[in-house]
């Protein structure tokens, strides 16, 4: 099959997929089909289109498995829902598949009817065609159908088959075919219904009761279209009704007469009287069930009926509603009010016309007590009002109602008649909240609401027990004023009157007192008081008429001053009582002034004594007072709260605030009135009557408290001529009488006392304060401020109990700013003494454990957070009073101790005292330096808690404040603010942030100051604060680093001083090597520097130093090239001295670390080899040494000497191994042994060599670098530099790429001078470089042949030191290499015979090099030396033949290529294969059989030869080698086996045998052995010849 264009691209895909799945449906396996079906299911349902052939294949398969009983029902199931999903890609193939198998008078299966079921509801529009046929069929099927199962499976398509037709006949304009006639249809269902309720309904199981429950809904909406079975119809309705019997089935009953219902109102069928009332009931039932309560899906669908019905039957319902409520049933009764609401809430039309009828249901009830019923009558009061069914005439009763429930529930709520169940609680709760909430929601200007609200709405304003609802209430008011004021610009009539006659209004006064007590709270916010505010701005020609211009003025300012921010309470108490004072200046009336007293008096019982509102009464009644002017009405209403202050409700507060305001206009009238009552009362007495009659009067305490009020009210130009005598002393004098007993001073603990004493001392230092008269001094200072010093040294130590302390702190630093002024000894003495009280508190949670209830935890968690405020503003005060920074300093170190204190509590409060102390509205002392206070807070910003953190960034900000430095203030806020996250990583991120934007602010004089509090603090802090600590040092160091030349070697000296301490930190110690490593990156070299003043070894800290140093990216890059400079200048004179050794050492500390070299290399690695070379053998001076550091040796340790150039190249060897790891060197094939040959002055040179070796001949660039700076070494003074030079370039010297890059001529002739040098390793290295020339530049050693040779040959005379010689030979082979016979001609026969001497050298080396010169010799001898060169092979066979068994294997390979080489010049071709016989395997063969082959071969061949072999044999029976002995006599063993007569004659017999007997004395054994056999063939031959032994 191809792919036509227009198919997607996954069409192939899908059809693989089918097509590997269509196979497996022919197994038996159940299993497998299952997870077939499964996959076809998703792949049918996402694919849009499929192959013919491919879905009648699904087809057949699907409706197969559907039909085959042996497989389990659940696949049956999904195969008949593959089957249906089919009809989407061929619906006339799947119906007739279906229909085939649905055969009049037959029994289908099952799945076959519900597969018709599915297709019907599924696919409408195209089954509808075949629903004539397939219901014929199922006509003649129901009479066969015994099976439950079958029963309802036709069950399922009667309810899905009338589904279908009556969307038919409903939406038949929309089906594609011409129009089909629905009665027919409808016939068969009806003839299909019949039978199944006449016939299976009586008998039928719950699950087909269920099944007909379900087809019964939608097969009597379908019948009823039809007005001749219409009434059949309905009569089944009954029966449906009787099934309401299980919870489990009744929604779907529901559901089914919610489709009946439906269908009623669509087709307008009038339901008889009796059947609506019985529908009415149980569908009333299904939602006010009490025993069994509804299933939620149930009661919704029941309530959806009624909606239903609402539409239709209106006045039906409520009439039943009526009928019902009226039943006491708490059920009934809410399910009824719900009913409604929802019908309400719907919108329903028709119900409007019936609102009255409503409200009267309502209203029948309305006396009802239960909590369930007030919040349902509230709840569909609220729809009520927000759908406009509110009459004007009738409605009032409503409405009050919502008030009334209000005003019932919170005094159940709070003065029960029994005791209220926790059940009743939530319940009135409920109701309360229901009750604002109604209150919320309510529109007054829904049609007909002005009309029932005003002027009503008015009564609820003052009484008490309606001041919740004031929130609402006096919006509601202000919404109706501000409309009515509309009308009347705009000219319109108005609905609302001041008054109807009928109900009693509040008078202008009430109101007034009512509001502007109300508008208080808007001072904290609450909706209620801003509500008052604005109301009052709408009523000033209700209140007075001639307020209008004044309040239109004031009022507007007032709520603007409400923006935004919450204003500060006392603030706006004070504008409020501004307003009072210039309203009833406005007013001028006494009489009306006077009711307004009267007024205020009333409502006082009205709030509670510690409310705000009960506060602010008091101070505008005295403000009221003030305004009074009617004196005599003034003294006697005064007169009146001091016999009578009970009436005020807490007298003390009450009457003081009352005579305090009152004093701003009458304060010789308070005065006389205070002293008249002193002289007059008798407070003993007055006591002793309070207990016995239980009314409170006014005690010495009380007057106390009174004048302190009286003296911060009293008008500034009368208060300091009268105040130490008529206050002041008066206040003194009751403390002094209530402190004694009988006559005599005691210490009172009175804490009411001491508190009283202690406000009336604050307010009137206040009073003075704020006259601001320079000159008054105040007398009576220094008195009170010991008795506050007193108060706070009696509080406990353990517990927060009294606001004393608070209280006193508070009067302190008021008497602190009055005259005279007090020393600074003094000031520290009293701040200490607070300090030292409070701060040493236990824990503000063990605090509040002493507390019994969690009014009481409340209660010590203000105390303590007032005794904290009151510490930081007194601390304050007293430190900026001081002109002098160095004495605000000795303040703040009050609160050092504190602030690290290991006790997180501790630091806390020291904490959030700073940060009041340092703050943005401080202009601090020109000398006060903000350094070490800021290296001593900052760190704190990552401390264990979010208070301590804030209170940290907030005081460091507050330091540059102070100083007038500007600062970027909203963004460091906003990282304050980041600081309460507990991650510690964003903590750091954060002070991280803080310290980069401020360091850099820190003035340069006070780095100093700054840097040893942060080393302080990295000492003594938190791991945490510690890390911070350091991060603010290093941000500080590295922002400053370029200012601070002048002050390095200083910053220095200081790190140095705590790095013994530091050291022991291990998150300390870090930040100390960062800050000198920022210090370096700026000043790098006056660090370096300072550092190799350090004496040798280096110290830890030292070496920990210079790695750290090295670490740091922002130092490591100057710090090598700074190190390798200052060594370079030490050694131009190519001597190293002590400094040089400590910069090698640092070079080592840095290198170490790992740090790059690449840059510097060349330099470094040539001033490194020069200091190895210039301290080789050199013992490390006394001077450079530390005498100060002494360490006891470990047992078995013996003293080291030190040894400079070990420590050279240590460094060298560091340098190297760091250069290798970047690819500009390789390992050396000496390995670490390279290290030691260097620092050996008899190695140095091999290890020079072996170095050179290890270059990077690929970075060609640097080796020439190396090579132009070690040049000078070849003619440098220094001998051992030279043998450096030499030995250096002697490696070099092979390598082509830089005789092409380099100018190494020059070397090629200073190495031949050096050839002829007497230093014997200079000569040795000097000819070695020759021989590599040969190597590197061929075409440069035929150029100068003559002078090398030269040079060469006389190395090979150098017979006292093989070195030498042996170089002498390599560097002759290599030479040789490059020239011809004739080249060398001259010197042939010299090197052939000086070469022959060295065949038997003790030296390996020596053997080896001279047997392969020995091969390179033949090619180039010619045919000038040919017969020279064969005569000398001949005295050089025998060396070569012994040395094949020679211990050395490589010399005996190379013997064994020599003899190769040379048998052709004796015409012994022949025999050499002997040789390559014997030699070819892997295993070398044994000497006897080698050479006993040989001897034969060569026996033939050259007797001469043979007899040569012997002559020259004898020396070696005397070898230092036991395989040359052993060698040399199986040799001879051969030779005399294979001698002729005439040669064996010749042999001195005796002289061998000789031999041959001693080497049977050997120490081997094989010689031992080998010399017996030898003597054994000897005796042999000889008896063999017949000549005697």
């Amino acid at each position: 099959m191809t792919q036509s264009p227009e198919e997607p691209a996954g069409t192939f895909e899908t059809l693989g997929d089918i097509n590997l799945t269509l196979d497996l449906l022919n197994k038996e396996d159940s299993i497998s089909k299952e997870s077939v079906y499964s996959q076809l299911t998703s792949i049918i349902q996402n694919s849009d289109i499929l192959d013919d052939a491919i879905v009648h294949q699904l087809i057949y398969y699907a409706s197969k498995d559907m039909r085959d009983h042996k497989i389990n029902r659940e696949i049956r199931m999904v195969a008949g829902e593959i089957l249906v999903s089919l009809a989407a890609h061929d619906f006339n193939s799947v119906m007739y598949e279906v229909q085939s198998n649905f055969r009049i008078l037959e029994l289908p299966d099952e799945f076959v009817v519900l597969a018709l079921a599915e297709l019907a509801s599924s696919y409408v529009s195209q089954s509808v065609p075949f629903m004539m046929m397939t219901l014929l069929t199922m006509q003649t099927m129901l009479r066969l159908a015994e099976d439950e199962r079958m029963r309802e499976a036709f069950c399922i398509a009667l309810e899905k088959f009338s589904k279908a037709i009556y969307k038919y006949v409903n939406h038949w304009k929309d089906f594609p075919y011409p129009r089909l006639d629905a009665n027919r249809l409808s016939d068969k269902i009806f003839m299909l219904f019949r039978h199944i309720m006449e016939r299976w309904a009586s008998a039928a199981s719950r699950v087909q009761t269920l099944a007909i429950i379900k087809a019964h809904g939608p097969t009597v909406s379908l019948l009823l279209h039809r007005e001749d079975l219409c009434e059949y119809a309905l009569g089944q309705v009954p029966w449906l009704l009787n099934q309401y019997k299980d919870k489990e089935i009744d929604f779907h009953i529901t559901q089914s007469l919610k489709q009946i219902l439906t269908a009623v109102a669509l087709y307008d069928v009038s339901l008889p009287k009796l059947l609506r009332k019985h529908i009415f009931v149980n569908l009333l039932h299904q939602v006010c069930k009490v025993l069994d309560p509804p299933v939620k899906e149930n009661e919704m669908e029941a309530s959806n009926c009624f909606l239903i019905l609402a539409h239709s039957n209106p006045a039906d319902m409520i009439e039943f509603f009526d009928e019902q409520v009226r039943s006491n049933n708490e059920a009934t009764r809410t399910g009824i009010l719900t009913l409604l609401r929802s019908a309400l809430s719907a919108g329903e039309p028709n119900l409007r016309d019936h609102i009255i009828s409503i409200e009267k249901t309502v209203k029948v009830i309305l006396g009802d007590l239960n909590i369930k019923v007030r919040n349902s009558i509230l709840l569909l009061i609220q729809t009520m009002c927000a759908k406009r069914y509110i009459e004007p005439q009738e409605g009032w009763p409503l409405i009050d109602y919502v008030f009334a429930q209000f005003a019932m529930s919170s005094k159940n709520l709070e003065k029960p008649v029994k005791p209220n169940s926790a059940e009743n609680e939530l319940g009135e709760k409920s109701v309360k909240e229901t009750s604002l909430e109604v209150l919320k929601t309510l529109d007054p200007l829904v049609i007909g609401m002005p009309q029932v609200l005003w002027p009503r709405i008015l009564t609820f304003v003052v009484p008490a027990e309606y001041t919740g609802t004031l929130d609402h209430l006096l919006g509601i008011i202000r919404i109706l004023i501000t409309a009515e004021e509309r009308k009347k610009g705009a000219k319109e009539s108005t609905a609302l009157v001041v008054s109807t006659g009928v109900v009693k209004l509040p008078s202008p006064q009430q109101l007034l007192a009512r509001l502007l007590v109300i508008s208080v709270l808007a001072g904290v916010g609450k909706l209620c008081g801003i509500g008052a505010v604005r109301l009052l701005k709408i009523l000033p020609e209700i209140i007075h008429p001639k307020l209008v211009d004044l309040w239109n003025t004031q009022i507007p300012e007032l709520l603007k001053s409400l923006e935004g921010k919450s204003i500060n309470i006392s603030q706006w108490e004070t504008m409020l009582l501004q307003l009072l004072k210039e309203s009833l200046q406005k007013i001028g009336d006494i009489a009306w002034t006077t009711q307004l007293i009267r007024d205020f008096s009333q409502q006082m019982g009205g709030y509670s004594n510690t409310s705000t509102e009960k506060k602010f009464l008091w101070k505008a009644l005295g403000v009221t007072l003030a305004s009074c002017q009617d004196t005599d009405l003034v003294n006697s209403q005064i007169k009146q709260f001091l016999a009578a202050p009970s009436q005020l409700g807490d007298q003390r507060q009450g009457i003081a605030s009352i005579m305090g305001y009152c004093a701003e206009n009458h304060l010789d009238t308070v005065l006389k009135a205070l002293k008249t009552f002193q002289d007059q009362e008798n407070f003993f007495m007055n006591r002793c009557k309070g207990i016995f009659s239980g009314k409170k009067h006014l005690s010495k305490t009380d007057v106390m408290v009174i004048y302190g009020s009286v003296a911060i009210h009293a008008p500034r130009n009368q208060l300091l001529p009268r105040l130490e005598q008529d206050i002041v002393a008066q206040v003194l004098s009751f403390y002094t009488q209530c402190s004694q007993v009988l006559g005599m001073a005691v210490v009172n603990k009175d804490m009411d006392l001491q508190m009283s004493f202690t406000r009336s001392i604050t307010e009137i230092c206040i009073a003075i304060k704020d006259v601001g008269d320079p000159q008054f001094k105040f007398s009576y200072k220094e008195e009170l401020v010991g008795y506050m010093l007193n108060f706070i040294r009696d509080e406990p130590l353990d517990s927060l109990a009294s606001p004393i302390r608070w209280k006193a702190s508070v009067a302190i630093r008021y008497l602190s700013q009055l005259n005279p002024q007090l020393s600074l000894n003094d000031h520290l003495n009293i701040l200490e003494e607070n300090i030292r009280r409070l701060l040493p508190l236990p824990p503000l949670e063990e605090l509040k454990d002493d507390g019994q209830t969690d009014q009481d935890k409340e209660h010590i968690h203000f105390l303590y957070e007032r005794s904290m405020d009151a510490l930081g503003k007194l601390v304050r005060t007293m430190m900026w009073n001081n002109t002098d920074g160095e004495d605000c300093h000795e303040v703040f170190n009050l609160l050092r101790m504190w602030l690290v204190s290991q006790k997180e509590w501790e630091r806390e409060r020291a904490f959030q005292i700073t940060a009041k102390v340092l703050t943005s509205d401080i202009e601090a002392p020109d000398n006060f330096k903000i350094g070490a206070l800021l290296g001593l807070l900052a760190p704190h910003s990552c401390d264990t808690l979010p208070t301590i953190r804030q209170a940290s960034a907030s005081s460091a900000i507050g330091l540059f404040c102070m100083k007038g430095i500007h600062l970027e203030l909203e963004r460091l806020q906003g990282l304050q603010e980041g600081l309460e996250c507990a991650d510690e990583q964003i903590q750091i991120q954060i002070s991280s942030k803080l310290a980069k934007i401020v360091s850099k602010l820190i003035p340069c004089e006070d780095i100093i100051m700054f840097l040893e509090e942060t080393l302080d603090g990295l000492e003594s802090l938190s791991p945490k604060c510690t890390r911070a600590c350091g991060i603010w040092m290093t941000t500080a160091l590295r922002e400053h680093g370029a200012e601070l030349e002048d002050q390095v070697l200083e910053m220095l000296s200081i790190i140095y001083h705590h790095m013994p301490v530091l050291r022991q930190k291990e998150e300390s110690f870090p930040f100390v090597l960062e800050a000198i490593s920022q210090i370096a990156s700026f000043h790098m070299e006056a660090v370096v520097s300072n550092l190799l003043l350090k004496p040798l070894p280096f110290d830890r800290n030292t070496r920990t130093i210079w790695k750290a140093l090295a670490e740091n990216p922002a130092s490591s890059g100057k710090l090598l090239s700074a190190l390798t400079e200052k060594l370079q200048s030490q050694l131009e004179d190519d001597v190293a001295g002590p400094e040089s050794i400590s910069v090698a050492c640092a070079i080592h500390e840095v290198v170490s670390t790992g740090t790059s070299v690449s840059k510097v290399y060349a330099e470094l690695f040539t001033v490194l080899l020069k200091l190895v070379s210039c301290t080789l053998g050199q013992k490390m001076l006394t001077s450079i040494v530390s005498h100060r550091r002494r360490r006891v040796l470990l047992p078995g340790e013996q003293q080291q000497m030190a040894d400079p150039c070990r420590l050279s190249t240590t460094t060298l060897k560091c340098v190297q191994a760091q250069a290798m790891r970047e690819g500009l060197a390789k390992e050396s094939d000496e390995g670490d042994n390279l290290w030691t040959l260097l620092c050996n002055p008899n190695t140095h040179h091999l290890g020079i060599c072996a170095l050179a070796r290890s270059m990077a001949v690929w970075q060609y660039g640097i080796i020439l670098d190396i090579m132009d700076r070690l040049q000078p070494s070849l003619t440098s003074s220094s001998e051992n530099f030279r043998i450096t030079g030499t030995a250096f370039y002697s490696e070099l010297m092979q390598e082509p790429v830089l005789w092409k890059h380099g100018n190494l001529q020059d070397v090629l002739l200073l190495m031949d001078q050096s050839a002829w040098d007497s230093n014997v390793i200079l000569r040795q290295m000097a000819i070695r470089g020759l021989g590599n020339a040969a190597s590197g530049a061929p075409q440069k050693v035929k150029k100068h042949k003559q002078i090398i040779l030269e040079s060469t040959i006389r190395g090979l005379y150098h017979l006292a030191r093989t070195e030498v010689v042996s170089e002498s030979l390599k560097a002759l082979r290599k030479i040789l290499e490059q020239l011809t016979e004739r080249d060398v001609s001259f010197y042939f026969k010299e090197i052939v015979l000086q070469t022959r001497t060295f065949f038997e050298d003790g030296q390996d080396d020596v053997r080896l090099t001279a047997t392969l010169l020995f091969e390179n010799l033949a090619s180039l001898s010619g045919k000038k030396w040919k017969l020279f060169f064969t005569e000398e092979i001949k005295k050089s066979m025998i060396s070569f033949l012994l040395h094949l068994w020679d211990p050395n294997p490589r010399i005996g390979a190379a013997c064994r290529d020599v003899l190769n080489i040379c048998f052709p010049f004796l015409g012994l071709q022949e025999v050499s294969g002997v040789l390559d016989h014997l030699f070819d395997g892997h295993d070398v063969p044994r000497a006897r059989d080698f050479y006993r082959q040989f001897c034969v071969k060569l026996a033939k061949k050259n007797q001469d030869i043979l007899w040569i072999l012997h002559t020259h044999s004898f020396t070696f029976f005397a070898s230092n080698w036991e395989m040359i002995r052993s060698a040399v006599i199986k040799l001879t063993d051969a030779i005399v086996l294979n001698l002729t007569s005439h040669y064996l004659s010749l042999i001195d017999q005796e002289q061998l045998t000789a031999r041959l007997q001693a080497l049977r004395q050997d120490p081997c054994i094989s010689v031992q052995r080998a010399a017996e056999a030898a003597l054994q063939t000897l005796l042999r031959r000889c008896k063999e010849t017949s000549s005697p032994l």
